[in-house]
């Protein structure tokens, strides 16, 4: 059974889709259509600008949701999925490439929850730590143990786990878990606190726009960030999306759940190898591609 899986953010790189554009008269269109909708020249950034321009939280969101799915759309009946999830942002591309939501929709959505993210990160200073090699239980128990807002965010795979909270939480969290014998605790350059609590007004904000846009049922089941499972009902997958802001991206769980329920390979499909990579270390035996372009 073949899955194919969505970058999120961080896996953007200048130049991403440029061949799409220059070569599949669909995906120009709608590369155009995005411009349209975003009110801004999102491709000129994409295409030729500058790291730091494509850094951004409004325009790096949509830029990976555009290149995941313009990428889905423009293989054609390459694109023919068992499954699919994506991580993060990675989910609403998922949902799109696999029917549950519009095009135009879905890009609305991204832009918005961009821009509420952005929001609320300006409210809380707050930031993101990597935690290697130390067993997720270890790492849940220490965050636990702690005054302030820290929480684990992304189960990556086993031995990475990326935690999210307020600075001073991190700083201190850090501290503890490098005592208690993790390789590394690495604090990571991001925006704010993603997938914490501290996202509360992010989740309100996005909430409305998720409730009011029309869901369709996806051609495949699509395993949500929030609790690793295969959705097909747009009720569940709309309540899934609205509690992703504040709650963990369980990775490892989808990957193992997807394999478990019969996926013999696995499709990375947008900018980066980042997916591909984790899929490896959940499980070395995996078949696991990525594809960029065409």
């Amino acid at each position: 059974m073949k899955a194919f899986v969505f970058p999120g953010q961080g896996a953007q790189f200048v130049g991403m889709g440029k061949d799409l554009y220059d070569h599949v008269p669909m995906a120009k269109e709608l590369f155009d259509k995005a411009n349209e909708i975003l009110g801004f020249s999102i491709t000129d950034i994409m295409f030729a600008g500058t790291d730091e321009q494509l850094k951004q939280t409004k325009v790096t969101q949509p830029a990976i949701f555009l290149h995941s799915v313009i990428l889905a759309k423009s293989i054609g009946a390459e694109f023919a999925p068992d499954m699919v999830a994506g991580h993060s942002l990675g989910e609403f591309s998922a949902l799109v490439a696999a029917g549950a939501l519009s095009f135009e929709d879905g890009l609305t959505l991204v832009s918005k929850r961009a821009m509420a993210m952005q929001k609320a990160c300006e409210m809380n200073p707050s930031t993101m730590a990597a935690i290697i090699a130390l067993p997720d239980e270890k790492v849940e128990e220490v965050c636990a143990s702690i005054e302030g807002v820290v929480v684990p965010a992304n189960y990556n795979c086993p031995g990475q786990l990326v935690i999210s909270g307020s600075n001073e939480a991190i700083a201190e969290a850090c501290a503890k878990l490098t005592e208690a014998g993790a390789k590394r605790a690495l604090k990571l350059n991001v925006g704010g606190a993603f997938h914490s609590p501290l996202m509360e007004p992010a989740r309100v904000e996005l909430e409305a726009a998720i409730q009011a846009a029309p869901f369709a049922k996806p051609i495949c089941p699509v395993y949500q960030n929030v609790d690793a499972k295969p959705h097909t009902d747009p009720e569940e997958i709309k309540t899934n999306l609205i509690a992703q802001l504040t709650a963990p991206v369980r990775w490892t769980q989808i990957v193992q759940n997807m394999i478990a329920d019969g996926a013999t390979s696995f499709t990375e499909l947008g900018p980066g190898t980042v997916l591909q990579g984790l899929i490896k270390k959940v499980d070395r035996s995996m078949e696991a591609t990525s594809k960029q372009s065409l």
